[in-house]
């Protein structure tokens, strides 16, 4: 059973810094892809970043780029989201993904509130 427990998250103010955790157990090969969504309020759930395992190869939307970074401990099982100069707008709950063959499995969401 694959299973994804994420932490981390919390109150910062705007220009903070936040990293979440998710540690994931069940796969048995590295081919999948480890990601965090985040949904914030009367929004829909979008992608953040993700990373494959197998390779690091990793991917960001356009408006994290340059302020958070995405990184897997392989001994560890475990994919961080290091988040830098953190805005209000990056308010949200946020989820851990993995996806291997088109099935996504999910963590729970956890907040992250920037207060300006």
């Amino acid at each position: 059973e694959v299973q994804l427990q994420a932490s981390g998250g919390g109150l910062v103010q705007a220009g903070g810094s936040l990293r979440l955790s998710c540690a994931v157990s069940g796969f048995t090969t590295d081919e999948y892809s480890l990601g965090w969504f985040r949904q914030a309020p009367g929004k829909e759930r979008e992608g953040v970043s993700c990373i494959r395992r197998s390779n690091g190869r990793t991917h960001y939307r356009d408006d994290v780029k340059g302020r958070f970074t995405i990184s897997i401990d392989k001994d560890k099982n475990t994919v961080y989201l290091q988040m830098n100069d953190l805005k209000p707008e990056d308010t949200a709950v946020y989820f851990c993904n993995a996806r291997r063959f088109g099935a996504d499995y999910w963590g729970r969401g956890t907040l992250v509130t920037v207060s300006s």
